[in-house]
């Protein structure tokens, strides 16, 4: 019998799930299940950068979505699934690894739900982190870019630690989105003994193996006493996501209708999936463009630790290979949120204004905006830089501002590929994926046109669901 593999995508907005040939990658079947309680807007606040995202939205969309695709083909062929996410995504999880918001009590506290990557309540506490680092012996930052961002999970943790007393009394250990799903479907959510992402850890939580893990006790408690204890009820080993997890859960068999055979692959962040999914190979830049963007790289012979990125880990991409990441906070959220401001008094169509943009020659209106609406992530992480828009007056048009702020995404493109290639990480090409890259010309065109390089946008509206499969095949040793 043919096997099929399941690659799940946990999104900002929705999860999708794909079902895949395993011996030629055809797909079978594909479906997309938005998160109820985010797409109401609960326990989320823009104007303070809070992003929570309630458990029950990943588990009831899952289910959805896997049960959707097995309706088109024999689930008995299905050899593996794996799982990507966005990141840094943490939660409060108690002794079992249960998320605090799926016990009694704290239901519908934000602070004891999944901090989504965006989620920039923690500013405070990244500043104290990289204060730390810098008056430490050791550079725990030396592998993630030199600059700790409010995005990534001591952050997070630290904030919520501080800020709410009785999820700080509830609390026994934090995992990852993505190591959390893997776990549940494997059945083991355990904190002290489920499998952890090699490229969360490394990427975000300041993990490496030339000190023997997450940085040590004295270290954390020196950024704040309520860290202490935390480091050894967390992790020391992480895998790559091509190890498998365990096989599934008989609860998750039962509810998929699935037998008991079926492997759980590892998991990473959604952008590194995503650049798998694009077929990276040395040399090619991945740019997954969304509501944010990640530009992904992979090398087998970095001889330095790269300045102002989001950094750099062995097999955080592919295995054997070390994978680089950077990326901007904000892409397809500055197009939605000038969106959402005109349409203050009328809904405003994304398209006509895109239509009326492409009718200007560069540089016509005199309009110029900065992209740092949710501050900058790479080059060089400032959480307290703001977006800004130049050259008004009275004959300004909305579709010269709309123009003006894709331009300023595009350049804000540019300044990465300049960091990558002044600190020796040689790019000869681009990919693209994402919803951006496949439905806007406009964006495209202005963005090859600034970075001056052609970019081959890639032929799948999943590219992040379709890596996950990929490493559910490697996980379920078909390749």
């Amino acid at each position: 019998m043919q096997k099929t593999v399941i690659g799940l995508d946990f999104g900002s907005d929705s999860v999708r799930a794909i079902l895949v040939e395993a011996t030629n990658g055809h797909v079978i079947a594909s479906c997309v299940s938005n998160y109820p309680r985010w797409a109401a807007g609960k326990w989320s606040d823009a104007s303070k950068s809070q992003f929570r995202q309630h458990p029950l939205d990943y588990l009831e969309c899952m289910e959805n979505v896997i049960r959707d695709v097995l309706k088109c083909d024999d689930p008995k062929r299905v050899a593996g699934i794996a799982v990507d996410t966005t990141g840094s995504t943490p939660c409060a999880v108690d002794r079992n690894g249960t998320p605090l918001a799926l016990t009694p009590g704290f239901e519908s506290n934000p602070n004891a739900m999944f901090v989504l990557w965006k989620d920039h309540t923690a500013l405070q506490e990244s500043v104290e982190i990289n204060n730390a680092v810098k008056a430490s012996p050791v550079n725990y930052l030396a592998y993630e870019g030199g600059i700790y961002s409010p995005e990534w999970f001591f952050s997070k943790v630290l904030h919520i630690l501080r800020t709410d007393e009785k999820v700080r009394e509830n609390a026994f250990s934090w995992v990852e989105h993505c190591d959390w799903i893997t776990g549940l479907l494997a059945g083991n959510t355990n904190p002290l003994t489920m499998k952890r992402s090699r490229c969360a850890a490394g990427h975000k939580a300041m993990w490496h193996t030339q000190w023997n893990g997450l940085p040590p006790e004295e270290f954390l408690t020196s950024i704040d006493p309520r860290l202490a204890g935390l480091r050894q009820r967390l992790y020391t080993d992480t895998v790559t996501a091509d190890t498998p997890t365990g096989t599934i859960s008989k609860a998750w068999a039962d509810t998929l209708g699935r037998p008991r055979d079926v492997v759980i692959g590892g998991s990473a962040f959604d952008c590194h999936f995503g650049a798998v999914g694009a077929s990276i190979k040395e040399g090619c830049m991945v740019k997954v463009i969304g509501t944010s963007t990640c530009d992904i790289v992979v090398s087998s012979d970095v001889q330095k630790c790269v300045r102002g990125i989001c950094g750099q880990v062995d097999g955080s991409v592919v295995p054997g290979m070390t994978g680089l990441e950077a990326g901007q906070s904000a892409f397809g959220d500055i197009y939605a949120w000038f969106k959402s401001f005109l349409s203050y008094g009328g809904d405003v169509e994304l398209a006509r204004l895109e239509k009326d943009a492409a009718l200007l020659a560069p540089q016509e209106s005199g309009v110029m905006a900065l992209d740092w609406l949710n501050a900058r992530r790479t080059p060089d992480a400032n959480p307290f830089l703001r977006g800004a828009i130049f050259g008004l007056n009275l004959g300004t048009t909305a579709p010269m501002v709309y123009r003006a702020l894709i331009e300023s995404t595009a350049f804000g493109a540019k300044r990465i590929a300049e960091r990558f290639q002044t600190e020796g990480i040689t790019t000869t090409e681009v990919s693209a994926i994402g919803g951006i890259a496949r439905k806007s010309p406009l964006v495209m065109q202005i963005l090859a046109d600034v970075m001056n390089v052609p970019i081959r946008v890639v032929a799948t509206d999943q590219a992040c669901a379709l890596g996950a499969a990929m490493f559910a095949a490697v996980a379920a040793f078909i390749y």
